[in-house]
């Protein structure tokens, strides 16, 4: 389904702007009510006292019930603040109002919740659209070009180095990518998998296309494939870097990893899903098949974001026969289903033993040591919680001998605008260890 009104930006440009305006010049009527040396300080009570009350509910929110799984920034607290501040504000100044009154200012109520949303998603960037916030895809079924839809036997790697330089791209190069969705299906897994969607970047769309290196990515959760076009803006970020290297840039392939947006099978096989198989065996084995793509080690790279950067160095410390490189954007210490004791009984059958070998870190210590896997990691600097967790687990693919790259995002926390950063900060690294 596609609408220009789905395509609105919801973080950028006038919208916000339009939000934050109509909810000011809401509250200067609402705080013109006569007689206004009597009303306003009743007003302004109100919003000092809704203030208060968006600042416990974040803090409850964020530090005592962990609803999202990390700690809100001090931004998006303040919104909290601000949205029920505006709403104490209305609400104080309703008692026996005029009609036009009560009816503005019951609204108005509306109104600062909404914009107080709008100033939370400016902060983290989940919903860069009116479609993505509504959960509606744009993403279209992909056609795949004539010279990749029929599957050839692939060699063993070509070097990219001699693509690079030998490489000259024709005079119909498209000047962007594409991207689509499809399925993959589960043979080997049985793993109950939701749609993915594959980015080709503009090389991969021509007659006598050239193999290309594979970037197997994944979303967090909660969460779906879709998430990391949409908010992470990765088709956009790759045209980028393919517009200055004559259309090469990998193939990109985002698998569900979950099974449904609140699920987490932790990317092991166990009772809630054969999920690991499905992505170092079902999706690979697709890839090879569908996608015109290099198949050595070298010119494949797993990566992903929260709960998917986790996957990623779990599955590239094990599986590394599969993946050459690993991309961890703000992964997590550990793979987690609630409670130590509750992830333990969920999906390692009770065995400590097992679910502690199935960490991160006691991957990269039995898989050592890693001297031709390349590793990524990238935190926000503002999330204490998952930066701690990038600096423990990137120093122990250091250790475990992997070539390890660790970038922090500026000023952002645990959020797309840090899945952005690390896209773009990481295909150049990954670009050049694949000698393009």
């Amino acid at each position: 389904m596609s609408h220009p009104l789905l395509e609105l930006r919801l973080e950028t440009g006038p919208f916000p702007f339009v939000v934050y305006g109509l909810a000011v010049l809401t509250l200067v009527v609402l705080a013109t009510r006569r007689p206004v040396r009597r009303w306003l300080p009743i007003q302004l009570l109100g919003a000092v006292a809704g203030a208060g009350v968006g600042l416990v509910l974040a803090w409850l929110v964020s530090d005592v019930w962990n609803s999202f799984g990390v700690a809100l920034t001090p931004i998006t607290r303040l919104w909290f603040a601000l949205g029920i501040g505006g709403i104490g504000f209305a609400v104080a100044g309703l008692w026996r109002a005029r009609v036009w009154r009560v009816v503005l200012g019951s609204a108005s109520v509306i109104l600062f919740a909404f914009a107080g949303a709008v100033g939370v998603n400016m902060d983290v960037a989940e919903f860069p659209t009116l479609g993505s916030a509504l959960g509606v895809s744009t993403i279209s079924k992909l056609a795949l070009p004539a010279s990749i839809a029929t599957p050839t036997p692939t060699p063993t790697s070509t070097a990219l180095e001699t693509l690079a330089q030998s490489w000259h791209a024709p005079a119909d190069l498209p000047k962007a990518g594409t991207v689509g969705a499809v399925t993959i299906p589960a043979t080997v897994s049985h793993f109950p998998a939701r749609g993915a969607v594959v980015y080709l970047p503009p090389a991969a769309l021509v007659a006598n296309a050239p193999r290309l290196p594979v970037l197997e990515m994944l979303s967090g959760q909660p969460g779906s494939p879709a998430n990391l076009i949409s908010a992470g803006a990765l088709a956009t970020i790759f045209d980028q870097f393919a517009a200055t290297h004559e259309g090469l840039a990998p193939i990109v392939v985002i698998p569900d990893q979950l099974g449904a947006p609140q699920l987490n099978p932790m990317c092991v096989d166990s009772t809630l899903g054969n999920s690991a198989t499905y992505l170092t065996l079902d999706v690979p084995n697709w890839i090879t098949h569908n996608l015109h793509v290099l198949t050595s080690r070298a010119d494949w790279a797993i990566g992903g974001f929260s709960q998917g950067g986790t996957c990623s160095i779990q599955l590239g410390a094990k599986y590394r026969g599969v993946y050459g490189s690993i991309l961890d954007i703000a992964g997590e210490i550990a793979p987690h289903h609630g409670s130590i004791p509750a992830t333990i009984a969920s999906a390692f059958g009770g065995s400590a033993a097992e679910y502690t070998a199935a960490t991160p870190l006691a991957l990269l210590a039995s898989g050592a040591p890693y001297p031709d896997t390349l590793g990524i990691f990238v935190a926000g600097q503002n999330d204490a919680r998952f930066g701690a967790a990038s600096v423990t687990v990137s120093n122990a693919a250091q250790a475990a001998g992997m070539t390890m790259h660790h970038l922090v995002s500026p000023g952002t926390a645990h959020d797309w605008h840090t899945v952005q950063f690390g896209l773009r900060q990481g295909i150049p690294i990954l670009a050049e260890h694949w000698g393009l």
